[in-house]
């Protein structure tokens, strides 16, 4: 039986790892949390009978305790909630699909707790990478990827010593507005940035996949995933999104992982690894494939992927800043407060005004982002 516990449960990510639950009968869900959507939670709580539910809002985590008293499931809230459901004795593996850096705490305690973590939450390693990837050695603790890309690296390596990478190839599908210029941007609305050609994600994945600031951070989370400097990761736009990433061996050898645009595929193989498992989904065919198409990323034109390569070479408390401040951009142009090629204008601010901290602690990452947020607030 595959015990697990999910932070996040009614995001993008949470959803869709529970569909995969509903695939197979050896998984076992402990634990469910959410920030304050306690509808669908109830409905989860409803379903899967976990023993434990965490609601990020208390007053919310005080209504849902009053819905679902009928069953007997223990409500928590806040972060005291989120590091105990991260910790449950009965779970093996806890899946990280939490959005934001409110997910580091519980994902080191996780790893502390000997829990192995199928990885969603790309705020962890951007931000703390350099915590998270040593604790996890020293506890013998899996870190497995459930971001396609990263997953696709992942399944690559198998059988492959790292030592042996030339360069890591990470593809994107270019969103939206791939192919457009600086001034086909000026006027793109909310509705424009979250048409995604090829991916079904919430509203924040799907506004930084249209920035290509999504893009840079998997750039930095690969650094640490793969213990690799950050120019040995390269950029390539696969439109289509049928290859998910590459790794090129110093012979030359290149290795790729294809398959259909489904985020099913990687949560699976995450919570399953090293087994593969039949899936009933749609399969690639090549037959009616008649080509494969591959494009270099404007970085001039989408230039929050240039500042993420930035940070991520000086690294420190740099790649905090560049993750706090595209967050509250998102969630700016998300209320239609600023605009699209603004999100660019706050990054490259908050960066060019931040005095590095070489190797931050977790207190002083989130006293970073605190302050990120702090100095955009004061410049409205």
């Amino acid at each position: 039986m595959k015990n697990i516990a999910i932070l996040g449960s009614t995001g993008s990510i949470g959803t869709q790892t529970l569909a995969v639950v509903d695939e197979f009968s050896d998984i076992k869900v402990w634990g469910l949390s959410a920030g304050s959507n306690i509808t669908l939670l109830e409905e989860q709580i409803r379903k899967y009978r976990p023993t434990l539910a965490v609601v990020y809002d208390e007053d919310k985590g005080k209504v849902l305790s009053e819905k679902v008293k009928d069953l007997g499931v223990k409500i928590e809230t806040g972060m005291a909630g989120l590091l105990h459901l991260a910790t449950m004795i009965e779970v093996d593996t806890l899946v990280t699909a939490i959005v934001g850096m409110i997910g580091i705490r519980p994902t080191i305690a996780a790893i502390e707790a000997g829990k192995d973590i199928a990885l969603a939450n790309k705020e962890t390693l951007v931000c703390a990478g350099h915590l998270i990837m040593p604790l996890a050695k020293e506890k013998g603790v899996k870190i497995l990827p459930v971001d396609s890309e990263h997953s696709a690296i992942f399944q690559a390596l198998r059988g492959n010593e790292e030592k042996a990478i030339d360069k890591i190839w990470l593809t994107a599908s270019g969103g939206p507005f791939r192919g457009k210029k600086e001034e086909d941007l000026l006027a793109v609305t909310v509705s424009d940035a979250l048409n995604h050609p090829n991916w079904s994600m919430g509203h924040k994945i799907t506004i930084d996949s249209a920035t290509m600031v999504n893009k840079g951070l998997e750039v930095i989370e690969a650094k640490w995933l793969f213990n690799v400097p950050i120019d040995q990761v390269e950029v390539i736009i696969q439109p289509q999104s049928i290859i998910h990433s590459m790794i090129e061996y110093q012979d030359g050898s290149v290795m790729a992982q294809l398959g259909m645009p489904d985020m099913k595929l990687p949560i699976q193989y995450a919570l399953f690894y090293p087994e593969r498992r039949r899936m009933k989904e749609e399969r690639l065919d090549f037959r009616s494939l008649k080509s494969i198409v591959f494009d270099n990323p404007d970085m001039d034109t989408f230039y929050g992927l240039k500042l993420a390569y930035i940070a991520g070479r000086r690294g420190g408390s740099l790649p905090t800043v560049f993750n706090a401040a595209n967050e509250l951009a998102v969630k700016l142009f998300l209320n239609q407060e600023i605009t699209f090629l603004e999100i660019y204008q706050i990054i490259e601010d908050c960066l060019r005004h931040h005095t590095v901290i070489e190797n931050p602690t977790v207190e002083e990452i989130l006293r970073v982002e605190q302050e990120t947020y702090q100095r955009i607030n004061s410049r409205r």
